[in-house]
């Protein structure tokens, strides 16, 4: 690894800390800054009760005293005791959510990529034939419909209608809608991605040159085109990852997956302060995670890149 390289990571990790930090705190202040508080809605609650609930979580200090509190108890790894879930650590709730949300978000980024990069590689190969027209116009339609469109058809097709499949996602064989689900958007946008970037690839001269030697068609796609197309996939992969995680927080409330997208938006309607923080942290952490490893991983597949 050479030194500009080296300096470069070096220079993405810190604006990354420096991301998370400023997600932290636009988060912090914009969630005191809306009115009432996480008490508010409890019914037959005395002011007296909802002032020793307010110092018990120490939502009675100076909210500057609470920002500076909380950033440090963050750094340490503790995100504090959920005010809504009694008895429950936040990183215990986020724990038990990221066992599931890990699973579908892994198998549909997985299913996205490879399906994706496939057809994308079997319609340029196939370009202006049927096949071709057939993914066009599928994958337009699947980047055209939102998330929650798409589950909500899915979910009336394959479980009200059909009957084939559960509509809770905690039961067996429930997990199947949601990962499509959120597999479909990513695949259809890489299956575009590659089809017009090894489009373009196949055009170049060192393509021809390849064939003029005599190498095989197949070495020349696979070793050639379909490497070097794959540089713009590796562009998406982290807004990929963003929009899988993101996507979750509907769909998961769509098909009641007891996941971390369906505690965030439980905690945002509870107004779980510690909660909505946590979850935060950790969904800002991964986004910016992969935007850093799809970076890094431009030199890998292409060492003529310069990062700077």
């Amino acid at each position: 690894m050479d030194s500009k390289t080296l300096r470069y990571i070096v220079k993405r990790i810190f604006f990354s800390f420096v991301t998370i930090w400023a997600v932290i705190t636009i988060t912090f202040f914009v969630m005191h800054a809306v009115p009432g508080g996480p008490f508010t809605r409890e019914k037959a609650i005395s002011a007296e009760a909802q002032a020793a609930l307010n110092a018990k979580y120490g939502l009675d200090k100076p909210l500057f005293e609470q920002y500076t509190t909380y950033l440090v108890d963050a750094l340490h790894g503790n995100f504090g005791p959920s005010i809504k879930q009694r008895g429950r650590m936040v990183t215990d709730v986020i724990v038990d959510g990221m066992k599931t949300s890990a699973r579908i978000g892994i198998i549909a980024l997985v299913i996205a990529t490879v399906a994706g990069v496939l057809l994308g590689a079997l319609a340029a190969l196939k370009r202006n034939s049927i096949p071709d027209k057939i993914i066009m116009v599928m994958t337009t339609a699947f980047v055209s419909m939102p998330s929650f469109i798409m589950g909500s058809l899915l979910l009336i097709l394959f479980c009200i209608t059909l009957g084939w499949l559960p509509a809770n996602g905690a039961s067996k064989g429930g997990l199947i809608l949601p990962v499509i689900t959120l597999a479909l958007y990513p695949m259809s946008y890489i299956t575009r991605l590659t089809r017009s970037s090894m489009l373009d690839v196949l055009g170049q001269d060192y393509i021809r040159t390849a064939k003029a030697k005599g190498v095989s068609e197949r070495n020349v796609i696979l070793k050639h085109a379909l490497k070097n197309s794959l540089i713009p996939v590796i562009t998406y992969f982290g807004p990929e990852l963003a929009y899988i995680v993101t996507g979750s927080l509907v769909v998961e409330q769509i098909f009641a997956v007891p996941g971390i997208g369906r505690y965030f938006v439980n905690s945002i309607t509870g107004r779980d302060y510690t909660l909505i923080m946590g979850t935060t942290i950790v969904l800002a952490t991964l986004i910016v995670i992969m935007n850093l490893v799809s970076d890094i991983l431009y030199k890998v597949v292409d060492p003529r890149i310069n990062l700077e």
